[in-house]
């Protein structure tokens, strides 16, 4: 299963236990975060794609640091 998510303006392929370097994400370390511009999910290959966002979907995550450079 993943889902093509917009974070930060930029979209990313995420899959359940990523990690992933996004940009300017306004959250303290070790803070949940909640990610509702879903744009497609695929599982196991059933597809669904928003128009341009899917309702009632969202993605979890955690900042784990922040960092520099």
């Amino acid at each position: 299963m993943y889902a093509i998510v917009n974070i930060a303006g930029q979209q990313f392929k995420v899959q359940e236990k990523q990690q992933l370097f996004v940009h300017r994400l306004d959250a303290e370390e070790g803070a949940d975060v909640k990610f509702e511009n879903v744009l497609l999910i695929d599982n196991g290959g059933s597809v669904k794609v928003g128009k341009p966002t899917l309702s009632g979907a969202a993605v979890n995550a955690k900042v784990l640091s922040h960092l520099k450079g």
